[in-house]
């Protein structure tokens, strides 16, 4: 009895910092079965404790991540692609553009373009609005079941505005999100863009204001998700049943 209690002390006394860098070895099993209730729940914070720092030496091979970048870059008008780097290795992901032309009449035309030829956007089939990039609302699912297409190096259109007509969803929403597909190191990696949009008399006034990615492959993310683990561990539930023999 004084050993058990001894080792409980023990285990709750260790930091998980300190049990990963010393390799302790945290996998005791709580045997309860014939115990008092009293013993059995203390047995269950052993093998409750011991699971939670096995869980937090092992994490990194077992969590998913969101990367998250804020943002407030406005797409200026007539100046080309605007850049952005999704996932920070240096290397241009995907460009936001914002195009005014006046001539008889003003045409105003923001797209969206891959900067790689295996970057894809999500792009609606739907006629009058075919090819143009979808405006995912927040809490969407991109993922492998998105509707992405090749596109490289055009894009695909949000907004086509010539004040009489307009096509692509972007012109009637005020913020909405980009499905992207891009590869990281030969891997297919989801991510979304925020944009806001608005359009103006003398054109289209298009901010892009942050953008994320899931940094496991071929994992879906959640449109306007900024954080966020998933981290396979077994549930105190499960664990508490077995210290106490069910």
């Amino acid at each position: 009895m004084l050993w058990r209690l001894h080792t409980m002390g023990a285990l709750r006394g260790l930091s998980a910092n300190w049990a990963c860098r010393e390799g302790v070895a945290m996998k005791q099993q709580a045997t309860a079965f014939s115990l008092p209730s009293e013993r059995r729940l203390k047995a269950y914070t052993v093998a409750a404790t011991a699971a939670g720092v096995g869980a937090l030496c092992s994490g990194s091979a077992a969590e998913a991540k969101v990367v998250y970048t804020p943002a407030n870059v406005k797409i200026v008008r007539n100046i080309g692609l605007v850049l952005f780097d999704v996932n920070h290795d240096g290397i241009a992901d995907f460009g936001l553009s914002n195009t005014w032309i006046f001539t008889s009449t003003s045409v105003a035309f923001l797209r969206v373009a891959p900067e790689g030829q295996a970057n894809e956007i999500w792009e609606l089939a739907t006629y009058p609005s075919s090819g143009c990039a979808a405006a995912l609302p927040k809490g969407t699912t991109i993922g492998p079941k998105g509707r992405f297409r090749p596109d490289y190096p055009a894009g695909n259109p949000m907004v086509v505005d010539n004040h009489e007509s307009g096509r692509c969803p972007w012109g009637n929403v005020k913020q909405a999100y980009l499905g992207l597909k891009f590869v990281i190191k030969g891997k297919t990696h989801y991510g979304w863009a925020r944009v806001k949009v608005s359009l103006q008399r003398l054109g289209i006034t298009a901010i892009l204001t942050g953008y994320a990615y899931e940094t496991i492959p071929g994992k879906p993310i959640i449109a306007g998700a900024t954080e966020g683990l998933d981290e396979h561990v077994g549930s105190l539930g499960a664990l508490a049943a077995g210290a106490a023999g069910r």
